[in-house]
């Protein structure tokens, strides 16, 4: 019997901390411990947002598939960011509360809420943990005296800074020269006169100047001219670095987040968590590049940040929009258009056709072996327990293959033409379902239950199509003819396609 586990193949990731692809090595064997940067809940996430947490889902379920067990956290900014990530602007949470009134939590709470609803619909595994900021406010003032305490961090009237100067290798991530780290810092250096450097960074803001009226806040043991009890919010960077810490330890295996927070979000995040914990922060750092609109980037003003509610009134099936994203790999930039996504529908539904066809076959079959084993009428319970037989046995050979496109950096799209493999394969009906469910693990397109939902084709029309095609392989073509038009008279449709052909409801 062939045995997966044993048999466990090299994981290859790339990092962008080493620029290179590299050999996943765990800090405990057989365990991961994996972070993705999730949403500030103030709007509703268009679907460029959407496409990294169905990347994320794809490679937690990739891990798990490979034997990992993987421990996969994705929080909630419900305060501190700003509306710049470089401490600029007002805080998102409060524009969003200027912008439809109620308070911040009711905020959190409408754009949560939502954005789970997203995720149900698009497949995406619930995290193990899903915390929000502002359950760990008493936290992240701790972390922020110790840094104080350890000479990293400083206060203003304003704020307490992170001095980036303290930090060894500031911009290792990034790669830049510090003056180019510097984007947006030079407003932040104009409304704190107070800054040691322009590029430092805020760990908490205090209830003044721009802020006076903020209203998020919590009191702190850190002082400032301008409040009472050095009350504030924290900042955004911060967040999550105690959120990693509390959560999963000092040391993660993988942190994950879009191309857009290397420069910022996450160089701050590597500087304060290794200069408050003394050791590395992150082992594999992987991020996603953007989802592209029409050839631009998506933008509210332009009218292209389009929602999942956006492609669900125009009667797109959410896991259409799962299936798009899968055709390009997480390091390549997407570019959405209402065509392609026309032509992932199309795609989708193909698979789904070709799958229902093959699931009624075997079943087909098996109801046949059952009918000789058993003469006379067969029960309903007979009928259901011989469906289940009809389902066969994964192919080791395509699942070595499909093991082996995962576990180099994610293969996504490779992993969907191997699907296609399978399906053109000769290797028998029942052990194809088995192959397809096995790798619908990782994928996530429910292939299993679209198919069960599609509407079953009866065996008559089943027959006729097995007919048809032994009937063209003998290159009979008039009785080819003869036998479409008396399927498409019982209500029917048949497609030749590289599978052999395809069945729908007229």
């Amino acid at each position: 019997m062939f045995n997966f586990l044993k048999s466990k193949k090299v994981v290859f990731l790339y990092n962008t901390l080493s620029r290179k692809k590299e050999v996943f090595r765990p800090i405990k064997k057989g365990q991961v411990k994996f972070y993705q940067c999730g949403p500030t809940v103030y709007w509703t996430q268009h679907i460029g947002n959407m496409r990294a947490f169905v990347l994320s889902d794809f490679m937690r379920r990739s891990l798990s598939y490979l034997g990992y067990k993987v421990t996969f956290i994705r929080n909630y900014t419900d305060v501190g960011h700003l509306t710049s990530d470089s401490d600029v602007g007002e805080d998102k949470m409060e524009k969003a509360v200027k912008r439809e009134g109620g308070s911040p939590k009711e905020i959190a709470d409408k754009y949560t809420k939502i954005f789970e609803s997203d995720t149900n619909d698009l497949n995406i595994l619930e995290p193990d943990f899903k915390p929000r900021a502002t359950e760990f406010v008493a936290d992240i003032i701790d972390s922020v005296g110790i840094l104080i305490k350890k000479g990293f961090a400083y206060p203003t009237d304003l704020a307490i800074y992170f001095d980036i100067s303290k930090a060894k290798d500031y911009t290792k991530l990034s790669g830049q020269n510090l003056e180019e780290n510097k984007s947006g810092a030079g407003n932040a250096e104009v409304e704190d006169k107070q800054k040691r450097n322009p590029a430092d960074f805020a760990l908490w803001f205090f209830k003044a100047g721009k802020h006076a009226n903020a209203l998020q806040f919590w009191p702190s043991p850190f002082t400032s001219s301008l409040v009472k009890n050095g009350e504030g919010f924290p900042g955004w960077h911060i967040e999550c670095s105690v959120m990693v810490k509390k959560l999963l330890g000092n040391t993660i295996d993988i942190h994950m987040g879009g191309v857009e927070h290397i420069p910022v979000h996450h160089t701050n995040e590597i500087a304060q968590s290794e200069a408050l914990n003394g050791v590395t922060f992150v082992n594999y750092w992987l991020h996603n590049e953007w989802l592209m609109a029409d050839g631009g980037k998506i933008s509210k003003s332009v009218g292209t940040a389009f929602s999942l509610s956006d492609l669900k009134e125009k009667s797109f099936n959410p896991l259409v929009l799962r299936y798009f994203f899968m055709q390009a790999h997480y390091r390549s930039k997407q570019n959405f258009t209402w065509e392609a996504l026309e032509g992932a529908r199309n795609g989708y539904e193909h698979l789904i056709n070709q799958i229902s066809v093959i699931a009624s076959k075997a079943k087909q079959s098996s109801l046949l072996l059952s009918s000789r084993r058993r003469p006379g009428s067969i029960s309903s319970s007979v009928i259901a327990s011989e469906t289940k037989q009809s389902i066969g046995h994964t192919d080791p050979t395509f699942k070595t293959k499909f093991s082996k496109i995962i576990g180099d950096d994610f293969g996504i799209s490779q992993a969907l033409a191997l699907l296609q493999e399978v399906l053109k394969s000769d290797i028998p009906k029942e052990n194809k379902l088995a192959t397809i469910y096995d790798f619908d693990k990782v994928l996530g397109l429910d292939l299993q239950k679209a198919a069960e939902l599609s509407e079953n084709i009866p065996d008559e029309i089943i027959k006729l199509a097995e007919e048809r095609k032994l009937a063209r392989s003998d290159k009979n073509w008039s009785k080819s003819d003869e036998l479409r038009d008396k399927i498409a008279s019982l209500g029917y449709e048949i497609k030749d396609s590289s599978a052999g052909y395809e069945i729908s409801k007229k």
